[in-house]
């Protein structure tokens, strides 16, 4: 386990997340994104995310505690032609420390039920974030996960890690970011979206 690596947010084996994910620019519309806003997506990985905002946004930065999984995802969009994406090896916390500009548009995707201190993580998402910016936090219903198969096995975090809309509300209330709506991101997964809306 890498130093920063929070808990039950590890990459899943090759394949399954295909399968789980089989229209990631579908998820990021539902999100929120929109073309030219400069985008970021927080907790990369391996950028199966990365690739579809990049094919919208006019510039992306992919950040991720993990070069390894960097890596791959360079090689993913490179493959694409995309050059408008920067890759940067950091943990989250220290976000503040790698935007340079406001951001129109921030993406977490199956990783805020293990962080262990959501409100300051929510605070430094506010203060990147362009007013009128989206922080769109993917997550997985909380349901037990022996209900949520993926080629016919249990996939995603624990049980007890797995959040509600409003637990995550309640999370990021103090970062002066409101909440704009939940949307549903079948078959296990929800997107709360909050908006910047104090400069």
């Amino acid at each position: 386990m890498l130093e920063g690596f929070f808990q039950g947010t590890e990459m899943p084996d090759a394949g399954w997340w295909e399968a789980l994910w089989p229209d990631p620019a579908g998820v990021l519309r539902e999100c929120g994104l929109s073309a030219g806003a400069f985008a970021l997506d927080l907790c990369a990985g391996t950028g199966w995310f990365t690739l579809p905002m990049a094919r919208v946004a006019r510039q992306v930065l992919a950040i991720d505690v993990d070069d390894e999984l960097l890596d791959v995802a360079r090689r993913r969009l490179g493959d694409a032609g995309l050059t408008n994406c920067e890759f940067t090896t950091a943990d989250a916390y220290q976000l503040g420390k790698f935007v340079s500009a406001p951001v129109d548009f921030l993406f977490l995707a199956n990783v805020f039920h293990g962080v262990p201190d959501q409100t300051r993580l929510s605070r430094l998402v506010a203060q990147v974030l362009a007013r009128g910016g989206l922080f769109a936090v993917v997550n997985w219903h909380q349901r037990p996960r022996e209900r949520t198969t993926v080629m016919g096995a249990p996939r995603g975090p624990k049980t007890e890690l797995r959040m509600t809309p409003d637990s995550v509300t309640r999370a990021v209330a103090s970062s002066g970011l409101a909440l704009v709506r939940v949307a549903e991101l079948p078959p296990y997964h929800y997107g709360a979206i909050f908006q910047k809306v104090r400069g």
